[in-house]
């Protein structure tokens, strides 16, 4: 697959993300697979994962500042 934004090749990663779940809330997703731009860093997600994402939101604890949860598919 081609990168959307510089062209080059996109890769197969396993990296962390941050996600805004509310205005004072936070939560960082671990050992989540995405595929990453060779050139640019451009991540991308696929819809099995995106929609695994959206489950663990849903269920985070909105009252904590921060929380970091490993992706589990």
């Amino acid at each position: 697959m081609k990168c959307h934004i510089c062209g080059a090749t996109m890769k197969a990663a396993v990296t962390a993300l941050p996600f805004k779940v509310s205005e004072t809330s936070i939560v960082i997703l671990k050992e989540l697979p995405v595929l990453q731009c060779e050139g640019c860093s451009e991540y991308l997600l696929d819809d099995p994962v995106m929609k695994r994402v959206d489950e663990i939101l849903m269920n985070a604890d909105t009252t904590a500042e921060l929380e970091v949860i490993r992706y589990a598919a």
